[in-house]
């Protein structure tokens, strides 16, 4: 992992403990430089993408994006952006396209018209073997976790890190119990994905992404199907990941409350358009019918 100091990657205002605070002792050192290696690539990544200084490229765009399944109109002219260590939520009713606006992303769907950018570059023509190359940048937490269900927790997020190459199995096993710990399933690298409940699947599919060393992360529906206490910590944890390691994030999510807790900015799409995109503070100053109803459904499902 080079000869980079441990333990320099970025404490922000306001975000009172480090990623790596319940790390164990034996293993902190080798985290915290894996950690600000991550930290450090994702920095010259967002200094590299200004087109003037102070004036960041978006590191993900969709410019007049379409997507349909026979008469279905998913998506009709899409566009929203997300700048490089930004976090965009995607809000909507079900049905509305949040999803497969990130299987797009991924390379998993292909849109009908329109243009994807990630980290710079036009996706859309991307073969598969291309597609892989933005994968090392971007990867995605799906809701089911998409944990190899043969293999155990500790291999699941050992495998992108058995992928470079370049560390000892020592450093590996180090890192992989340093990122459980992380994430909050200590101990359970024994474990298969199926001893573990929804929201332990997901915290281990972030230890996974997290060991690829990403410069974005895109997360589907984290906290639907889990009790609120693992919700909220899924929430604690996208947060400081984002300010810390300065990752770039699109939450898909239903929920509004988590959306105002991590949202830089909100794209709302409704009938296959999106109907706003900007602050989470304009969105609750709009005057539109649909999201005024939408805000008013969720008070009902979700009282203050």
């Amino acid at each position: 992992m080079g000869d980079k100091e441990a333990g320099k990657f970025e404490m922000i205002p306001g975000i009172e403990e480090p990623l790596t605070a319940d790390v164990s002792p034996d293993v902190a050192e080798v985290v915290e430089e894996f950690m600000s290696e991550a930290a450090e690539q994702n920095e010259a990544a967002k200094e590299s993408s200004e087109a003037l200084p102070g004036k960041p490229l978006p590191y993900i765009s969709f410019e007049n994006v379409s997507k349909s399944f026979g008469d279905l109109h998913v998506l009709r002219e899409v566009n929203f952006c997300v700048l490089p260590g930004e976090t965009l939520c995607i809000l909507g009713r079900s049905g509305v396209g949040k999803s497969v606006s990130l299987q797009i992303l991924m390379g998993f769907l292909k849109p009908d018209a329109g243009t994807v950018r990630v980290a710079g570059e036009d996706i859309c023509g991307f073969t598969e073997r291309d597609m892989q190359k933005i994968r090392r940048k971007v990867t995605m937490v799906f809701q089911n976790g998409a944990l190899f269900d043969s293999v155990t927790v500790g291999e699941n997020v050992a495998f992108p890190l058995r992928e470079r190459g370049d560390l000892g199995e020592e450093q590996i096993q180090q890192v992989v119990k340093g990122l459980l710990e992380m994430v909050g399933v200590a101990g359970m690298e024994d474990l298969l994905p199926s001893d573990l409940s929804t929201g332990m699947k997901r915290s281990v599919a972030i230890a996974r992404a997290l060991s690829s060393q990403p410069e974005a992360i895109l997360y589907d529906e984290p906290t639907t199907m889990v009790d609120p206490l693992m919700g909220q910590l899924l929430g604690n944890l996208i947060e400081r990941l984002k300010r810390q390691l300065h990752l770039t994030s699109i939450v898909v999510t239903h929920d509004m409350r988590f959306a105002k807790k991590l949202a830089d900015r909100i794209v709302f799409l409704h009938e296959g358009r999106a109907l706003f995109f900007g602050t989470m503070e304009e969105m609750e100053k709009s005057e539109d019918p649909i999201l005024r109803e939408f805000f008013s459904l969720d008070e009902l499902v979700l009282p203050q």
